[in-house]
């Protein structure tokens, strides 16, 4: 992994154009640095806040290789670019993050894998392939469990949920295209997510703890007090998992907490994440601010400052569609719209933080949307 320090007036590529590429550029340009772009979409949120833009499929060698020709160095949105082409791009160009953490993390089994390996404590799961396996389970998981497809699949896409014995039949058709994580449903207190954010000096920086609420499998709503009682155990698992996973720049590790408060690592994003948007106001430096720290190779600061409580609520199509005639009436919500020309139904369209120490931020909130 390079640590090249770049200068002002260098060039940061992004590969990845969606609202996360949008918010990074958007970051590195405050810092001076010029932006990058490739997506496959022409009319994705980052292209208007990049100089230069490439057209081209994630996993397009040629394309890859012209970013990393225009850049001084290369950083990317989401993991589920394709682990060889990542790797080729690694060894002729500066990319700081390496593609080991990319490869491992993108395949649900690698990924368990290697944070039980680390020391971190996991959900229980069994790899399943066939019926045989399937059943073998069952038997140790018992019911409820939930199958996972290994690869691809994210806000609850991909996923099956194994009530009883009686929907073994239907599961075996869910494992058929493909080897499968099967994972024991716990009894689930609340969710927790952590974001931190490495440099190649190895020095590293947490954010406060964010507890999560889905809907749909869809994170719903943030909140971050600054105070939460797993703050230290958070940060005590996402270390063992660093000393065998090389994570460079900007990423979160996601946890379950059951009935008896007990602390599971869920999954890592190795790149800034949805539950850390509310960093952007809330904190003295957002996610976004400090992976592009790390990937130009500049020093991250010692300490992530919280501003103030905050909480902050995702925006889907059918949210903006309710929404977006009030945001006038509420000067005191910090509104971000990504700038997608397509607005569907459970689609990400963006997201509002309002920064308060109330306790009644989701009336004031949730009123509205009703």
């Amino acid at each position: 992994m390079n640590s090249t320090k770049l200068t002002i007036g260098s060039t940061i590529g992004i590969i990845g154009g969606g609202q996360l590429g949008k918010m990074m550029a958007q970051s590195a340009q405050r810092m001076g640095f010029k932006v990058a772009v490739l997506d496959p979409d022409e009319t994705c949120p980052a292209r208007f806040s990049a100089h230069h833009f490439i057209h081209a499929s994630y996993n397009d060698l040629t394309a890859l290789t012209k970013l990393g020709e225009l850049s001084d160095s290369v950083t990317y949105e989401f993991e589920n670019i394709d682990g060889e082409a990542l790797a080729a791009l690694t060894e002729n160009y500066n990319v700081p993050q390496g593609s080991a953490a990319v490869i491992t993390l993108q395949n649900r089994l690698s990924e368990k894998d290697a944070v039980a390996a680390a020391g971190a404590q996991v959900v229980p799961y069994v790899p399943v392939d066939d019926a045989a396996a399937l059943e073998t389970a069952a038997e140790q998981l018992g019911f409820p469990f939930i199958l996972k497809t290994v690869f691809g699949g994210y806000d609850g896409k991909g996923q099956y949920v194994v009530k009883a014995a009686e929907q073994l039949e239907s599961a075996r058709e869910f494992i058929s295209s493909g080897l499968c994580v099967a994972e024991q449903m716990i009894d689930l207190q609340s969710e927790i997510s952590i974001t931190a954010t490495a440099a190649a000096d190895g020095s590293v920086v947490f954010f406060p703890v964010q507890e999560n609420v889905h809907r749909n499998q869809i994170l719903y709503r943030t909140t971050v007090t600054g105070t939460h009682r797993h703050q230290q155990n958070a940060i005590n698992e996402v270390k063992k998992i660093m000393a065998d996973i090389k994570l460079i720049g900007t990423f979160t590790v996601e946890f379950f907490i059951d009935q008896e408060d007990k602390l599971y690592v869920n999954e890592i994003a190795p790149r800034p994440h949805n539950s850390g948007h509310y960093s952007i106001e809330a904190c003295d430096y957002s996610q976004f601010d400090t992976h592009i720290l790390a990937v130009a190779g500049w020093g991250l600061p010692e300490q992530i400052t919280l501003h103030q409580p905050a909480v902050m609520y995702n925006l889907l199509g059918q949210d903006l569609d309710v929404m977006a005639h009030v945001f006038s009436e509420h000067p005191e919500w910090h509104v971000h719209v990504y700038g997608k020309e397509v607005r569907k139904h459970d689609r990400k369209m963006g997201h509002v933080t309002i920064l308060t120490t109330a306790n009644d931020y989701e009336t004031i909130y949730e009123e509205q949307m009703k």
